[in-house]
């Protein structure tokens, strides 16, 4: 029953992973890419977890993890740069 329900999902967050790819490419502006970076990230992540819950092992979720933190500050970083030009003042 979980191995069933794990397959739904791990096919719906690919199928948001590649709409989330189709945005970051079309985007209108650059706000729209960094949108849909932070969201790729997100889909990424939910994608690691359940593949962690499928195989039952606790790496996954600790790559997970790392990459949040990395994926924030990516966020932070982009949406700085293009407020102001520059990432550090």
């Amino acid at each position: 029953m979980i191995a069933g329900a794990l397959t739904i999902a791990l096919g719906c967050v690919s199928l948001a992973l590649v709409l989330t790819l189709y945005r970051l490419f079309k985007g209108p502006s650059a706000a729209d890419r960094i949108l849909a970076l932070d969201t790729l990230v997100i889909n990424v992540i939910a994608l690691i977890v359940l593949l962690g819950i499928l195989e039952e092992t606790m790496v996954y979720f600790e790559a997970a993890l790392l990459l949040a933190m990395v994926g924030f500050v990516g966020t932070v970083a982009y949406a700085k740069f293009l407020l102001r030009g520059d990432i550090v003042e």
